[in-house]
């Protein structure tokens, strides 16, 4: 009897032992994540859902307003943020730990500037109201495209809208036109009789200035203390966009799950065949991102070059002075850390 209950005893304990030795290997580092319900974001639920980072624990926070989210990076309470690109020297110029870490997805037809009835060019539009985001990519989108057509930026009233405000004001005739995304521009086109396209992302000139894209932010202690858990949340996301693109009609149902919204919706978006050319947004793969960043050899897509972050950092940054939002020009190298992309593709990974 005594010798069964030492046997039993020594069970418990090798047993407690042998938990106590595993219970390190098997813990999952957290990695907390947010930005908008935005199909271009959903890729972290697939990276989540098929195990591809099987040693993380990714976790997806849908917060709308961008500033709430660059918050809680700035204080450590996110590692990530998924978001548009523009805020990069913004964030560099008020001294926030927050590094613009690679480029995500460039808009392929999503973005489109309307114009109401009767709005037949661009000087039609001057003096007039338009509504845009500002302080975002959309004002940009449209101070640009304004002046390519002849019209300096400031020569129109910018209303500061929401999409679905956006939406009401033009269909209710208070603003000449507006910068939407899908499916809040086609809504309108479809719905506002007179109303006109009047440019849209997938013109080349967008395409290779690389404007209007999305793209991953990290909290700069994450990447100093936490380096390999950001290199291989990095790889995560990659492996999610290859395995989407292998599996398009799987991955926008995990996607539209994730985000709550409609599988017509995602389709809208990143389209239906994993090409991300028949749809309105376009995710870069690594390769794709790792040359934009200059993090790797070769060129990008659409006529955009090796290294061309940089000049997307200085040309936000000119628009911001000419905008009020900065005061001064801020160094790329002041926001933009690629050594995580770079650490990926020394170590051979090409996705």
């Amino acid at each position: 009897m005594a010798y069964k209950s030492l046997r039993s005893i020594l069970t418990v304990a090798l047993v407690a032992l042998a938990v106590a030795w595993a219970a390190p290997s098997q813990a999952k580092e957290k990695v907390s994540i947010a930005g908008l319900t935005w199909p271009g974001y959903g890729f972290w639920f697939i990276a989540q859902e098929k195990g591809l980072a099987p040693d993380l624990e990714i976790s997806y926070q849908a917060i709308e307003d961008p500033y709430q989210s660059f918050g809680l990076a700035t204080s450590g309470q996110l590692d990530v943020v998924s978001s548009t690109i523009e805020f990069a020297p913004i964030a560099a110029a008020q001294g926030m730990p927050i590094s613009l870490v690679a480029y995500g997805n460039l808009s392929y037809g999503t973005d489109k500037i309307v114009v109401g009835p009767g709005i037949e060019s661009a000087q039609d539009l001057i003096g007039k109201k338009v509504a845009v985001l500002e302080g975002g990519l959309a004002q940009l989108y449209m101070a640009i495209w304004l002046e390519q057509n002849g019209v300096a930026y400031d020569k129109v009233e910018y209303v500061n809208l929401i999409m679905d405000d956006a939406a009401s004001a033009m269909i209710g005739g208070d603003v000449a036109a507006a910068e939407f995304w899908d499916p809040f521009g086609t809504q309108i086109l479809t719905n506002l009789p007179g109303s006109r396209l009047a440019a849209q992302s997938r013109e080349p000139f967008w395409l290779s200035n690389a404007l209007i894209a999305d793209s991953v932010f990290m909290n700069s202690d994450f990447i100093a203390k936490r380096r390999d858990v950001a290199v291989k949340t990095m790889q995560a996301l990659y492996d999610a966009i290859a395995w989407w693109r292998k599996n398009p009609t799987e991955g926008n149902k995990i996607i539209a799950d994730g985000m709550k919204m409609s599988v017509a919706d995602v389709e809208l978006v990143i389209g239906k065949d994993g090409t991300g050319k028949d749809g309105g947004l376009y995710p870069y793969g690594f390769m794709e991102a790792a040359r934009f960043c200059g993090s790797a050899p070769g060129d990008p897509p659409f006529g955009q070059k090796n290294s061309q972050i940089t000049d997307h950092w200085k040309m936000t940054n000119d628009w911001w002075i000419k905008f009020g939002q900065m005061d001064k020009t801020v160094a790329p190298e002041a926001g933009i850390d690629c050594s995580l992309l770079s650490d990926l593709h020394k170590a051979g990974y090409a996705q």
